[in-house]
């Protein structure tokens, strides 16, 4: 199930990406010859929109836009010598279109996944979002939540997860709270573990089910005292007005958009400087597992990933990198600088070599997660 999820989730937010830039190129003018659901062989033409066929295809992942003009061609001048076409281009033609024009083309897949993002948090502030205690905004039922499980550590092999509610500690005849039903506060629960020199039950709350594992505290987590390998945080559910919604869902989009790029900047310059760990990367494999991970949390919680996903296909795809997104920006740079446009053949075959190693990579990381799984 959790697999098909991933797919749903991933067809969506490239969908998405996909209609933004098909919005943009017919509203500028540009011919959209095809949008397709799936990737080909084709299985049937459902209808025609703006003159533009709609299609389901075979292959169920995501889908295209077939946009008039997209890439350079070249006119052939003899058997050994070729030349970026110099003729004139037909005016739906995306070549033809001023530089302007392009870039806000190649952007609004970009904005697609951010305005999605933006509508899905807003969205979970309409229903209730879960949010920490002590922000600017008030939140119901606030309980102590487990926000991180380190790798290796005690929890994790105990089965603890990111996303548990703790509902009680015990070791022996000590438990806390010692009166059933209250909350416990994070600093009660790290005061209780890092006394502790037998192992201690959790009980833990996940997708409305409790169960109870068994956990035993070790040195060298914490420098003064054992631990078990968690943090904690008090969480509520905050829930607003639409139109406060809205905003906040804003404000957190861009919060989030803004972290996740500084974070995937701080990768890139230490990898530049040999010193990146590719095992901090989660590929499909693993984004499998945490789909499951966040359907076993509930719906809200599926929503909030659903939008943290879209948001990191909107950062990544502005990257300056052959076959995406930011790679053609980063042409249409060079060619304003240059005043020059980049030969048909130069761009071919860089957008291929970028998307070989993009696939190159995609499969280290893939082996990394399955590694990490086994």
């Amino acid at each position: 199930m959790s697999i098909i999820i991933f797919i749903v989730i991933l067809s969506a937010l490239i969908i998405v990406h996909e209609f933004g830039h098909f919005l943009v190129a017919k509203r500028l003018g540009i011919r959209v010859d095809e949008f397709g659901l799936g990737f080909p062989p084709l299985a049937k033409k459902l209808f025609t929109w703006k003159g533009t066929p709609f299609t389901l295809n075979w292959l169920p992942f995501g889908g295209f836009v077939k946009i008039f003009g997209e890439n350079p061609v070249e006119q052939q001048l003899g058997s050994s010598t070729s030349k970026y076409l110099e003729v004139e281009l037909p005016s739906e033609s995306f070549q033809s279109k001023n530089r302007s024009i392009q870039v806000a083309v190649l952007v609004a897949g970009v904005a697609g996944n951010f305005l999605f993002a933006w509508f899905l948090f807003s969205l979970g502030f309409v229903v209730g979002l879960p949010a920490p205690e002590g922000l600017a905004l008030p939140v119901k039922n606030p309980r102590t939540v487990i926000t991180l499980v380190l790798p290796t550590s005690p929890a994790e092999e105990a089965g603890i997860k990111s996303g548990d509610a703790l509902v009680s500690l015990s070791r022996g005849t000590e438990f806390l709270p010692e009166v059933a039903g209250e909350n416990i506060s994070p600093k009660e629960a790290t005061d209780f573990i890092a006394l502790s020199v037998e192992s201690i039950v959790f009980k833990v709350e996940r997708g409305g089910e409790i169960s109870e594992k068994i956990v035993m505290p070790k040195e060298g987590i914490l420098a003064d005292r054992p631990a078990v390998g968690i943090s904690m945080d008090v969480i509520g559910i905050a829930k607003l007005g639409p139109f406060k919604a809205l905003w906040y869902g804003l404000k957190t989009t861009t919060g989030l958009t803004l972290l996740t790029g500084q974070s995937i900047m701080a990768f890139i310059i230490k990898a530049l400087g040999g010193a990146a760990d590719i095992s901090s990367i989660t590929g499909p494999v693993g984004i499998v597992s945490m789909v499951g991970d966040a359907r076993e949390l509930g719906f809200i919680y599926l929503l909030t990933f659903t939008a943290l996903i879209s948001i990191n296909l909107a950062v990544i795809n502005l990257l300056p990198f052959p076959a995406l997104d930011g790679g053609r920006l980063f042409f249409i740079l060079i060619e304003a600088v240059t005043r020059r446009r980049i030969s048909a053949r130069v761009f071919n075959i860089v957008n291929t070599a970028g998307f070989a190693l993009l696939l190159l990579l995609m499969l280290l990381i893939t082996i990394n997660d399955i590694r990490n799984i086994f």
